[in-house]
């Protein structure tokens, strides 16, 4: 497999890591129409554990089958596929080989009771990921729940053992629970600190979601205001996300959140490009459209990134 520059200076910061696991970054990062190019989108497929499955897929009843995504994922020229045990285990010996896949360990659901210390079940593992050719582990921690130190114990054990076994750590950080308010979970403030933690815990790839100007803590409020930290457009609170990530040292995907309109995906990817983050985790913006409206969009953010949407 050939590699660009742009990947080899991305590789080149992840100093400790083995050549496996290298090689398996390299998979995804040079995977599809992005490829090379230092940009990524991934398709996860994990809301069927966390919605339903009505929920998740009536408003495009293809989507039901496995075997639907992994085709999407591959058709639309994506890095790689994020999805449950079960439903990789459905597809994993007919696309062998044809896209990276990243084995999402854990899920909450919505039936759970539990606000304040928010967790997740974990039904996957390293050894999972190995049998089923996978690239890497996928994991969420929910920083400010009463029960994150938890989860972060199982994060850390994790992805000592994928590093150990040449995988790649992916980690979605979603701040939710504890005392943190619900427009907290989208703060400033609160996901350039979950998006560090994430890193400092040893995470190749972080999953967040795009930050509003909303800044949550006192004490952080200060420091931005003080400093003059700049987070006027989403641009710019995407550049600060970057910058919390050892300087731009680690990769970053930014969530693509529930379904809306095609002009708002398309802003959304716009401001991560100029805001320098690696990319978008497109789900149920993307499944939950028919396939050649899907096809059609993720063509589009494929474009944005390729600089090509003027």
């Amino acid at each position: 497999m050939k590699t660009t520059r742009k990947v080899r200076e991305i590789l080149s910061h992840y100093e400790s890591d083995n050549p496996g696991t290298k090689a398996n970054l390299a998979r995804m990062l040079m995977t599809g129409r992005l490829g090379g190019s230092g940009r990524m989108v991934i398709l996860p497929v994990d809301q069927g554990f966390e919605h339903g499955p009505a929920r998740s897929f009536a408003p495009n009843p293809p989507a039901y089958d496995p075997h639907y995504h992994f085709q999407l994922a591959i058709d639309a020229g994506l890095n790689a596929f994020a999805a449950p045990l079960g439903m990789l285990e459905t597809g994993a010996d007919s696309f062998a080989g044809q896209i990276p896949l990243i084995l999402k360990v854990n899920s909450g659901n919505s039936l759970s009771r539990v606000k304040e210390a928010a967790a997740q079940t974990i039904y996957g593992s390293v050894k999972d990921a190995l049998r089923l050719g996978c690239a890497a582990v996928g994991y969420t921690i929910y920083p400010a729940s009463d029960a994150q130190y938890d989860m972060m114990n199982d994060l850390r054990e994790l992805i000592a053992e994928a590093k150990s076994h040449g995988l790649a750590a992916v980690v979605w950080s979603y701040p939710r629970g504890g005392n943190l308010s619900k427009q907290g979970e989208t703060a400033m403030d609160i996901v350039a600190y979950a998006a560090h933690m994430a890193a400092l815990m040893g995470a190749h790839i972080i999953k967040v979601k795009l930050p509003s100007a909303h800044l949550e803590l006192a004490e952080a409020k200060k420091v931005y205001e003080d400093r003059k930290i700049d987070i006027s457009t989403q641009a710019k609170r995407v550049e600060h996300v970057v910058q919390s990530l050892f300087g731009g040292k680690r990769i970053v995907v930014f969530s693509g959140g529930e379904a809306k309109g095609e002009n708002s995906v398309f802003d959304d990817a716009k401001a991560i490009r100029d805001g320098g983050g690696n990319g978008s985790i497109i789900g149920r913006n993307s499944f939950q459209r028919s396939r050649d409206d899907a096809m059609k969009l993720l063509d589009q953010v494929i474009k944005i990134y390729q600089g090509k949407d003027s």
